[in-house]
C-alpha cells in the first residue's frame, strides 16, 4: 500500500462534488445529483474515498436496501481513476467498507457485475470471499458508455456476508477435482470461443469450472459477433447451473486465454454469522 493513500468517509456537500468529478472521469457519465448522494449518506448510505494525498483516485458508493424484513447495503459504484488502476485500491475500498458496514449493523452488501469481467469476478470472489448465484439478464438495458455499449448489460448478483464463516475463515470448498465440462477452442482471430450442447453442464458434479474469456472487452473490439455468443451462452450456462443449487464461489486464474469460474452447491456454503448463530 501506497504510504500516501488513504481511505476516508465521504459525508459533507464539498465530498460529494469529488464524487461527480471521479464519475466523470471514469466514465464520461452525467454524474448522480449530489443532493442524492449526500442525503443517503446521511440515512445508512455509506461513501469512502481513496486518496493519494490530496487528490481524490476512488470511491465506493452505496444506499441502505431492504427485502424479505432484513437490510442491507446496496453497493452501487465502485470507480478508481485509468491511471491508479490494477494498484489494490478497489479491493481496500471494499475491506474498508465491509468494516464500516459491520459497525453500522449491516450483515449483507450487494452489487453487481458483468459475468464476463473475469478481473471484477477474481476480486469479488477469491479476494472478498462473495458468492453469486443470481443471473440479471439485461439488467440496466442498453448502455451507452465504452464498457458496455452493444451488449445486453446482463449482471451477475452478488452476495457479500460480511460477519459469515465464509469471509471471516476465507473459506474455500475443498474440491478436488473440479469437473470441466466445456470445450474451448480457437475463432479465426485466434480469440477463445466456448463449444456448449445440452450434455455439458454435469448437475450432480461436486464442483464445476466454466471458462470465461480473460480479455473480453478486446473480443469485444475485434470480434463484435463473438463477444455477443459469449454473452448469450454464459447466460444459459449460468442460469441453468444457478437453476441446480450452484454458486460461484472463486476464479482459477489460468495461461489459456480463460479462466475458469468455479461453482458449488450453494447450501454446502458456510454463510452463516460467525460466533452469533444467526443466518441469512
Amino acid at each position: 500500500m501506497d504510504v500516501n493513500l488513504s481511505i476516508r468517509k465521504l459525508e459533507t456537500n464539498e465530498d460529494m462534488r469529488l464524487v461527480q468529478s471521479l464519475e466523470r472521469a471514469i466514465w464520461g457519465l452525467d454524474p448522480i445529483p449530489t443532493h442524492q448522494t449526500y442525503t443517503a449518506a446521511k440515512n445508512g448510505g455509506l461513501l469512502l474515498g481513496a486518496f493519494l494525498g490530496d487528490e481524490i483516485v476512488g470511491f465506493s458508493y452505496g444506499f441502505p436496501g431492504f427485502t424479505n424484513g432484513k437490510p442491507y447495503l446496496c453497493s452501487h459504484m465502485l470507480g478508481i481513476l485509468p491511471n491508479n488502476q490494477l494498484m489494490g485500491i478497489g479491493k481496500l475500498l471494499k475491506d474498508e467498507q465491509r468494516k464500516i458496514a459491520k459497525e453500522m449493523g449491516y450483515n449483507l452488501i450487494t452489487w453487481t457485475f458483468d459475468p464476463l469481467e473475469s478481473r471484477n469476478a477474481y476480486l469479488n470472489v477469491s479476494k472478498l470471499y462473495a458468492i453469486c448465484d443470481t443471473y440479471l439478464v439485461n439488467c440496466y438495458g442498453e448502455m451507452e458508455d465504452g464498457l458496455n455499449k452493444g451488449l445486453p448489460s446482463d449482471r451477475l448478483q452478488v452476495e457479500w456476508w460480511v460477519s459469515s464463516e465464509r469471509v471471516e475463515d476465507k473459506w474455500t470448498p475443498q474440491v478436488s477435482d473440479y469437473d470441466r465440462p466445456f470445450i474451448v477452442e480457437k475463432s479465426h482471430k485466434g480469440n477463445p470461443t466456448l463449444v456448449v450442447d445440452s450434455k455439458n453442464v454435469l448437475l450432480n458434479s461436486v464442483g464445476v469450472e466454466v471458462p470465461v474469456p480473460e480479455q473480453f472487452q478486446l473480443i469485444k473490439k475485434n470480434e463484435p459477433e463473438l463477444a455477443l455468443d459469449w454473452r448469450l451462452k454464459i447466460r444459459t450456462v449460468f442460469q441453468t447451473l444457478f437453476g441446480s443449487g450452484y454458486a460461484l464461489v472463486g476464479v482459477n486464474r489460468s495461461e489459456e486465454g480463460v479462466h475458469y469460474y468455479q461453482f458449488v452447491k450453494r447450501n454446502t456454503i458456510p454463510l452463516t454469522i460467525k460466533n452469533r448463530g444467526e443466518s441469512e
